[in-house]
């Protein structure tokens, strides 16, 4: 895709600011005023840490997106990406606030966004895979493809992410914002991984975008705790419209059986994905209350679980990244 490296780091630094907003005006909402034990906190009372989260992790996916799928790159967007969470954490632990810590915040991570993709670009240099006419390799297409599952499963973590009392205006607009920019780098990343553009394609984009930004919608007007059915809908349009983006079409046309079964996979496997990675840590690995205690907020109430449900979405991605993320027909299992 021609314009892939603007694009994507056009989102990137989108991420950047929502990232900032999130620590500094939705992480407060989400603090209890005091440390006394009737008032600690319950179960998704830290939305606003997932949300920063998966705005990181839409940092990250928006590098890969500008690099087309470059190992370089790729790699590169992981540590950032890791990184960034870590200063998070420590940001967190301060308690910034006010429209000048926002600004600060968005401003500086903006900065080292563009220096570490002026130090790949120039690294890159002269490189065929940089050249925009240049069709992405197998590597750098599972690589897109990948990513695009990846962005496609935290949107559904996004559009149906809750709070304990689901009243807080904040709530809606940090999920619309977030989800809406995980759909469009969804379908950025399946689009540039395709072998090459086309007219059907390009529409075939457009049209997906809408439909999915128009499914976040219907998800956020459910109420809290009916959301699974119309999640599992949006996923399923969503990620077998990736497969359709991205896998090769042989003779100018897509192989309908094979769409069929990703859209199965679409359908059943993040549901069972997440369910699958968020019982252990419900259970056995509490990293969500070792994130809590990090930055220093208050515990969640023993009656309730600290799961962190933006690890949850990328986990879960991955996983469907390994069943989809082989767009070439003759690596396609």
């Amino acid at each position: 895709m021609r314009f892939a490296r603007s694009v994507g780091l056009l989102l990137s630094a989108a991420a950047v600011v929502l990232w900032a907003y999130g620590v500094t005006v939705l992480q407060p909402l989400t603090e209890p005023i005091g440390p006394w034990s009737e008032r600690l906190p319950g179960n998704n009372a830290y939305w606003a840490r997932d949300l920063r989260f998966m705005a990181i992790m839409a940092v990250a996916v928006g590098l890969v997106l500008a690099g087309r799928g470059h190992l370089r790159w790729s790699r590169s967007a992981v540590l950032l990406g890791g990184c960034w969470v870590a200063a998070d954490v420590a940001i967190d632990r301060v308690d910034p606030i006010g429209v000048r810590a926002t600004v600060l915040l968005a401003v500086g991570g903006c900065a080292v966004l563009g220096a570490l993709a002026a130090t790949l670009w120039w690294r890159e240099r002269g490189a065929p895979s940089a050249q925009g006419g240049e069709a992405p390799s197998a590597a750098e297409r599972r690589t897109l493809t990948g990513a695009a599952c990846v962005a496609g499963v935290l949107t559904l973590v996004a559009a149906g992410i809750e709070s304990p009392t689901d009243r807080e205006p904040e709530l809606n607009q940090g999920a619309l914002a977030t989800a809406a920019l995980l759909v469009v780098l969804a379908v950025g990343a399946a689009l540039a991984a395709a072998p090459a553009r086309s007219r059907a394609r390009v529409g075939l984009a457009a049209g997906l975008a809408v439909a999915a930004l128009v499914g976040v919608g219907l998800v956020r007007a459910v109420g809290p705790g009916t959301r699974l059915l119309p999640e599992t809908a949006l996923g399923a349009v969503l990620l077998t419209g990736v497969t359709l983006l991205a896998w090769d079409w042989p003779g100018g046309r897509p192989i309908w059986r094979h769409h069929a079964l990703a859209a199965l996979a679409a359908m059943l496997g993040p549901v069972a994905f997440l369910l699958a990675t968020a019982l252990p840590m419900m259970i056995l690995l509490p990293i969500g209350a070792t994130f809590t205690e990090l930055a220093g907020n208050s515990p969640i109430n023993a009656a309730d679980s600290d799961l962190l449900v933006s690890l949850c979405g990328l986990l879960s991605g991955l996983a469907m990244a390994l069943l989809l993320a082989r767009p070439v027909v003759t690596d396609r299992r």
